[in-house]
């Protein structure tokens, strides 16, 4: 069974930072790209941070740029998007999603960060 379940979320003033972290089972976590993706209250979900599968490289939206770092330990299983500067519009859920021959979503974090 897969299973992508995200940790990490929560309420951070502005200019505080978070670490989310989504731990992978059911599926070969090293042959995937891993990304994570945000989705506001009434706006479309999108992509926040994209890495490779082998080589490990990175692709981040312009909005996060200088910000967030996403990582990937392959012998854990787990993903993670360390979250710095935070703004009031970093406020979503967030979600892990796995992407290679197959596509995989996890459940979603909620980060909150107040002004």
């Amino acid at each position: 069974q897969v299973q992508l379940v995200e940790s990490g979320g929560g309420l951070v003033q502005a200019g505080g930072s978070l670490r989310l972290s989504c731990t992978a089972s059911g599926f070969t976590f090293n042959t995937y790209a891993m990304s994570w993706y945000r989705q506001a209250p009434g706006k479309e979900r999108e992509l926040v941070a994209r890495i490779t599968s082998i080589s490990g490289s990175t692709v981040y939206a312009d909005s996060v740029k200088g910000r967030f770092t996403i990582s990937r330990d392959n012998a854990k299983n787990t993903l993670y998007l360390q979250m710095n500067s935070l703004k009031p519009e970093d406020t979503a859920v967030y979600y892990c999603n796995a992407r290679w021959n197959q596509v995989y979503w996890g459940q979603g974090t909620q980060v909150t960060v107040s002004s």
